[in-house]
């Protein structure tokens, strides 16, 4: 079954880049032993979202060049080619790498250029931050709308999300609603106080999964036929399940809610996509049907033109078992 698996033809929408930046290059950039790489870029469940978030300083670091993230990007999709990922939606927060001087545009076209090296078909989702200064948010905007349908598809809400909450960022999403900038919101990760902010802007939430402990929202989150990309191992790392058998997603998936799977961050939770594939059928019970309808899912709800959504149903057509 794990061959198949790895085989198999995968969409991916939740995907950080600077969470998946290959140990190698990182070892290589920083000087420092393998280990010690390890030690400040893997996580060892992190006791909170917030000290998972941690683990980004330091890579964070050594994509400050125009190399580095077209070196770092290049790697990232040579990864998914080797899991037979046809489709990808990578996210970043451009403003994150300008601290040596790169402008944001130049942050953006090089990471284009390196995932454009590839057989996978990929796009970028910009990511605003959760208590940034205001300016900063309004100019990811800005460059969403500039790089609309040149590589970019859409405007994420990351960050430290239980401290603070959608409110405080709800008016970038009235800009990106007149823009018609499409979005997917990070929420219901840590807690569910943000969803019912949410579900107005968005058919896309990030995790998602503490909505399974409110009926109400799981009904909200259902009826609007919101996609939730869900990240099991990621939230295991972030202890916001205490056992991966715990992970809601059975229960969400068994309730109707749409649900695709994710990595979230393939080298801060040290887990690729098979990897996901196969505690989903090891541990909770999930068919090789279910997981091919949860790619089905996922191209429904991406980013992408209904043409380029046929192309990629048409791969998975005869799938099923």
């Amino acid at each position: 079954m794990n061959e198949r698996l790895l085989r198999m033809p995968k969409v991916e929408l939740h995907l950080h880049l600077d969470g998946s930046v290959s140990l190698d290059l990182l070892e290589k950039w920083s000087g420092l032993s393998i280990d010690e790489v390890i030690k400040k870029s893997v996580s060892q469940n992190d006791s909170s979202l917030k000290n998972y978030l941690e683990h980004f300083n330091f890579i964070n670091e050594y994509l400050q060049t125009k190399k580095g993230l077209e070196l770092a990007s290049f790697m990232l999709v040579r990864e998914l080619e080797k899991e037979n990922v046809v489709y990808a939606e990578i996210r970043f927060a451009p403003l994150f790498h300008t601290k040596k001087g790169l402008t944001p545009d130049e942050v953006i076209d090089s990471v284009l250029l390196g995932l454009s090296n590839s057989r996978v078909k990929t796009n970028l989702i910009l990511c605003m931050m959760r208590g940034a200064n205001r300016n900063d948010n309004k100019k990811v905007i800005e460059l969403a709308n500039k790089y609309l349908g040149h590589g970019v598809v859409a405007v994420d809400l990351a960050g430290d999300e239980e401290n603070h909450p959608f409110k405080d960022e709800e008016y970038f999403f009235n800009i990106c609603k007149i823009a018609n900038i499409p979005v997917t919101i990070h929420a219901g990760e840590v807690n569910s106080r943000d969803i019912k902010d949410v579900v107005p802007y968005t058919k896309r939430i990030g995790h998602g999964i503490k909505i399974a402990d409110n009926k109400e929202l799981m009904n909200l989150v259902k009826n609007n036929k919101i996609l939730l990309e869900v990240c099991p191992n990621s939230n295991l790392d972030t202890m916001n399940i205490d056992s991966y058998t715990n992970h809601p997603i059975r229960k969400l998936y068994d309730y109707g809610i749409k649900v695709c799977i994710n990595t979230d961050n393939r080298t801060v939770s040290n887990i690729s996509l098979t990897d996901e594939y196969i505690c989903l059928v090891n541990l909770l019970g999930f068919t090789y049907n279910d997981l091919i309808d949860m790619n089905l899912n996922a191209i429904e709800y991406a980013f992408i033109s209904e043409k380029e959504k046929e192309e990629l149903r048409k791969i998975f057509q005869n799938k099923k078992a």
